[in-house]
């Protein structure tokens, strides 16, 4: 037997405008692009999975709190999370005053990210500036890892392992960075190299 009882929409399943039917599809593209699960990017993010469930079904709009919170989890900005493809530049501006980008900063070294954060990527792009004196010295990174330097300002000795070199501006080197390596300013003035790490 049929029933003639009429079904009606369910409102929860209703797109809730343009806008936010797009964060929805970029916040499921985003966390899946990344091998994430809900329960992963919860943990990352401290929005309850439910939630990001809500907003990836275009259920619920997040709050700017709760869309800080999931764009800080994804190592990006509100405006690079929220974007629309297509609707703004294909420039991606790192500004020189942006915290978020400055990776570390002492009395000797401050050390400033020039690649986008929300990348994944086998490559990162720093500047970085030593007073005089100033050392940067790592452990070994990955095995196969290897650094490029280029001196921009002052003088600085590049070690790897047993192997060093002093470098002034405008000279450039390769060395391996899966050993102890170090990058020393041995000028009498402030320095600033531009550093590239490449992954294997």
């Amino acid at each position: 037997m049929s029933s003639s009882k009429k079904t009606r929409p369910n409102p929860a399943h209703k797109s809730l405008d343009p806008t936010s039917n797009h964060f929805a599809r970029r916040l499921k593209q985003l966390r899946t692009s990344r091998g994430w699960s809900l329960d992963a990017l919860a943990n990352a993010s401290g929005v309850s999975r439910s939630m990001l469930s809500q907003v990836e079904r275009n259920q619920a709009n997040p709050t700017l709190a709760v869309a800080f919170r999931i764009a800080r989890a994804l190592g990006m900005s509100l405006g690079e999370l929220a974007e629309t493809p297509g609707a703004t530049s294909a420039l991606m501006v790192i500004r020189a005053n942006d915290q978020a980008y400055h990776y570390r900063s002492d009395a000797d070294v401050k050390i400033r990210t020039l690649s986008p954060l929300n990348l994944e990527k086998d490559v990162e792009f720093y500047e970085v500036q030593l007073k005089e004196g100033g050392a940067l010295r790592s452990s070994a990174h990955f095995e196969g890892t290897r650094e490029f330097l280029t001196v921009q300002k002052g003088k600085v000795r590049v070690e790897s392992a047993a192997d060093s070199d002093e470098l002034q501006r405008g000279d450039s080197v390769n060395y391996r960075a899966d050993v102890p390596h170090a990058i020393v300013n041995v000028g009498h003035s402030d320095a600033v190299v531009f550093l590239v790490d490449i992954y294997q």
